[in-house]
């Protein structure tokens, strides 16, 4: 396992989640939690995490809704933690897309374990670039460094001035390019420090799509009437 991997733990146990923090950091990892579903989908959009352990009984959002969030956002690698020893739960995670399935209780030592072997199998450098650089036509979108840039006619990227706000709305758009996301999903994914209006959205992309203009990208993001945004079109 890298040094720098960097594992969202999304427990609502307090000792549970002090018990993995632990393990983890001892064992050279970066570790961020969250204690319900709704602070680990901010946590998860904002940190782009390497690998995030995910419990599945929480508060404000299930395990299994967070789940389903992660997997339309992009592949993250998804470990899930329950105390239902039950096949119908497993099958359940592992068609939403977990990773890996640890029952607890657990030992501690083994989902270190889970966590290192799921990393090796994810961590090539084509899984690592696909995640990490987003590419929809001329767009590139750097999650990490949080930069975009448009590939001009020259073959030289140019760079987008973008504000925090139209970054993290370009970057949701481009993980699902074909999906549509209303306002009201945009403003959770992007805006969930603030208490603005839906209508809010409209402006940041109305400026978004003149600065991709301004460099030939024509008509991203695509409004769908009556329905919301998406990046382009199917």
């Amino acid at each position: 396992m890298e040094e720098q991997a960097l594992v969202l733990v999304a427990e609502d146990d307090p000792d549970i989640a002090d018990i993995l923090t632990t393990y983890l950091e001892r064992a050279g990892t970066r570790v961020v939690r969250a204690e319900d579903g709704r602070r680990a989908l901010d946590l998860h959009l904002s940190l782009n995490p390497d690998l995030l352990i995910l419990d599945v009984q929480m508060p404000r959002l299930d395990g299994w809704q967070v789940l389903t969030e992660v997997r339309h956002r992009g592949d993250t690698p998804v470990i899930m933690l329950t105390a239902l020893d039950q096949d119908i739960d497993k099958l359940m995670g592992l068609r939403i897309g977990a990773d890996d399935y640890v029952v607890k209780p657990f030992n501690p030592a083994e989902v270190v374990a889970r966590v290192k072997a799921v990393l090796r199998r994810t961590s090539g450098e084509g899984w690592a670039a696909s995640r990490r650089i987003l590419r929809f036509g001329a767009l590139t979108i750097d999650l990490e460094g949080h930069q975009a840039a448009v590939e001009g006619k020259d073959g030289r990227e140019n760079a987008l001035d973008l504000t925090l706000t139209e970054f993290r709305l370009l970057a949701h758009l481009a993980r699902t390019p074909k999906r549509v996301f209303s306002r009201g999903q945009l403003l959770e994914a992007c805006l969930p420090e603030g208490e603005a209006l839906e209508r809010t959205i409209d402006s940041h992309l109305s400026k978004l799509r003149k600065k991709l203009e301004a460099h030939g990208v024509m008509g991203v993001p695509a409004n769908v009437r009556g329905v919301g945004y998406r990046l382009g079109g199917v």
